[in-house]
């Protein structure tokens, strides 16, 4: 079977600035019969993320992301069905999610790697397993709970910087009250700087003048906290308590468009990939 994928075609230097033309799409054979374990998912959506610009570099920076190999399939966040399936807990039909769901139409994968999401959960709209009722949601919400220091009835006030974003358009839904929150470094990820950013001495002074902490929050520590989480932020997106945006384009042929439009601000909400509507079997 032929199917599309996508791989690394050149690498941006660490102080450059990604382009459309970093990815390259071309066309593999995909085998005709998968192993046991393994399951054959049909992509459905596909997700581009701020921190995909450090797996362009040779070093990443950070211990947990591995980097993109040239010409090699790149990956992220995915949503798919299951087309066939050799996985005890995995049956044709089923809808799955993966981190490192790679950028193809169609894939045989490890069942291991997958999980199997509910479409209930989002009345339908799958992608929002890539958004607000996944990673980028749980970020807003734990980060929140977990980092806001906020205290019921205090009257605080907070402030989101990149509001318009995956994870900034959700934190300021996450509280009754406010705080004041800095998530994500998307502006610095196109220079070679270290992680957290080092402050002007001016605002470094500031900081230390008002006794203000810098604390860096990574939501993969939590991963305990994830399933009670996702149920969270459902319940509140049925409830309308939650309002989703995202910025859809379609085709797998356009990845590389789509995190250039991301890296640059293009995007209101979520920037997904459509890569098939298509449910039927």
């Amino acid at each position: 079977m032929i199917v599309q994928r996508v791989v690394l075609n050149s690498r941006p230097g660490k102080n450059g600035n990604p382009v459309a033309e970093n990815f390259r799409v071309e066309e593999v054979n995909l085998p005709d019969t998968i192993n046991e374990g393994q399951v054959q998912v049909r992509t459905l959506y596909l997700s581009v993320d701020p921190y995909m610009r450090c797996k362009m570099n040779e070093d990443t920076g950070a211990d947990y992301l591995a980097p993109w190999q040239l010409s090699q399939v790149v990956d992220g966040g995915g949503v798919g069905i299951v087309e066939k399936s050799k996985h005890a807990n995995l049956i044709k039909g089923d809808f799955v999610t993966s981190f490192y769901w790679p950028w193809q139409t169609k894939a045989i994968l490890d069942g291991k790697g997958l999980e199997k999401v509910d479409p209930k959960l989002v009345d339908g709209h799958l992608s929002y397993f890539l958004g607000a009722i996944g990673m980028p949601g749980l970020t807003s919400l734990i980060g929140v709970q977990e980092k806001g220091h906020i205290t019921p009835g205090s009257n605080q006030t907070m402030v989101v910087s990149g509001a318009g974003g995956a994870c900034g358009s959700l934190a300021g839904q996450m509280n009754y009250n406010s705080h004041i929150i800095l998530c994500g470094q998307i502006s610095q990820y196109n220079k070679d700087v270290p992680y957290p950013t080092p402050l002007p001495s001016a605002i470094e002074a500031i900081q230390k003048e008002r006794n203000i902490t810098r604390e860096r929050f990574l939501v993969l520590n939590y991963k305990d906290k994830f399933e009670p989480g996702i149920l969270q932020l459902s319940q509140w997106f049925k409830e309308g308590k939650l309002k989703i945006k995202e910025t859809v384009i379609n085709g797998l042929e356009n990845m590389g468009v789509a995190f250039q439009s991301m890296m640059t601000g293009g995007n209101i909400g979520k920037q997904i990939v459509c890569i098939s509507e298509d449910i039927s079997l």
